[in-house]
């Protein structure tokens, strides 16, 4: 009598002689049937499609694709079908990429054939398979991938206590960089800035982002700079940067209540991204019609500044210390400029430029029109007061 046949096997490899000997080896056990035999990915797929086999034994390195794309499309096209890789080398690259593609086992080329024939049995059965050498790599890769997954969990603790910290019990210093009238010296506005008693200032929101706390960490810093606010100098408005979701919170819209609003611009960056447009505009509404004005910052150095402008029609557009840094020797900076400069006064925008840092800079953003800047020539970022009697001196008037 004629044994049942247990499993239906694809065997898929470019080299003739690898094929043969997989061919020989399978038909002499009982119960597996080698019922089609390619030599590509792409002639793998076609084949598994039509005779929907039991068992893909897939060469990782044929032409077509490989193994990774033979079994996908097996797959694809028959969930049912188990797949063992076969490769020449068990590198620790292409067993990963077989193991990412659905394959159940890893077999090396030149296995023993109690070792081919097992390892049909297991996937048969439902269970993962691998030659003692592969095993161990991928052993080793999942070691890896959890000492790596321990330790990020670890750091995001770290960082998420860090923050907590600073946002209950404070650690935010804010400093007040002054913007003032080119021409006259004049104080008319100040940015906002945090600065904390370890790190970067853009590393702290940065890693309160990772953790889901940056708009947790905006709205305490927003809350310690408007504290300053009687300060400063009364003709002069506060600038503070926020980000449109930090913006849409309650409490924040209760800090800012809490002020006078004639005094206050709200800076959008280029760098926070704006999902929904009309939504922020609704909410800025009527902030605006309570006498708060926006800027856009960071303009001209990238798309996304262009977008703000236009979608959020902006009533101060600060160019971005890349265009700054260098104008007066960079024809095309200057030009630029120029085109913002001449935008601004088109829509009745002022122009603030960031990052002076010498006097051909600012003898150069005077020439073009440019009527307010900030900048290290101008005022660091300090405490109050704001010593406006300083800046008249540097500026000459």
């Amino acid at each position: 009598m004629t044994p049942p046949v247990l499993a239906r096997i694809l065997i898929a490899d470019d080299d003739a002689n690898i094929r043969d000997a997989l061919r020989e080896l399978l038909e002499c056990e009982d119960g597996l049937q080698v019922v089609a035999v390619a030599v590509d990915a792409i002639e793998a797929v076609e084949l598994a499609a039509r005779e929907r086999p039991d068992v893909a034994i897939l060469d990782v390195k044929m032409p077509g694709g490989g193994g990774p794309h033979a079994a996908r499309g097996i797959l694809a096209a028959c969930p049912q079908t188990r797949v063992i890789a076969l490769s020449a080398y068990g590198d620790r690259a292409s067993i990963l990429e077989m193991l990412s593609a659905g394959a159940a086992a890893y077999l090396v080329k030149g296995s023993m054939p109690d070792e081919v024939t097992q390892t049909i049995q297991r996937v048969l059965r439902g269970e993962s398979a691998f030659s003692p050498d592969v095993a161990s790599t991928v052993v080793r890769e999942l070691s890896d991938q959890l000492a790596g997954k321990e330790e990020a969990e670890a750091k995001r603790a770290r960082v998420l206590t860090r923050v907590q910290e600073v946002i209950e019990h404070g650690g935010i210093h804010p400093v007040y960089q002054p913007i003032v009238d080119l021409a006259k010296g004049r104080v008319t506005g100040v940015e906002a800035l945090s600065r904390f008693d370890t790190g970067m200032p853009l590393q702290w929101f940065e890693e309160a982002g990772d953790v889901g706390l940056r708009e947790d960490l905006e709205a305490s810093a927003l809350a310690v700079a408007l504290a300053g606010l009687p300060a400063l100098p009364t003709h002069s408005y506060l600038s503070l940067n926020l980000s449109p979701s930090t913006l849409l919170r309650r409490d924040v819209a209760r800090l800012l209540g809490a002020v006078p609003l004639e005094r206050i611009v709200i800076e959008m960056t280029e760098h926070a991204a704006v999902a929904d447009y009309e939504a922020l505009n609704r909410a800025l509404q009527p902030l605006r019609e309570a006498g708060v004005r926006v800027a856009v910052d960071d303009a001209g150095a990238g798309f996304a500044s262009l977008r703000h402008i236009l979608l959020l029609g902006p009533d101060i557009i600060k160019l971005d210390i890349s265009l700054t840094r260098g104008i007066d020797g960079d024809r095309p900076r200057r030009a630029l400029s120029c085109a913002l400069v001449a935008f601004a006064r088109e829509t009745a925008t002022t122009i603030v430029a960031e990052g002076i840092e010498t006097d051909a800079e600012l003898r150069t953003l005077k020439e073009i029109g440019v009527t307010q800047g900030q900048g290290f020539l101008i005022a660091r970022p300090m405490a109050p007061p704001i010593d406006e009697r300083r800046i008249l001196e540097i500026l000459g008037v």
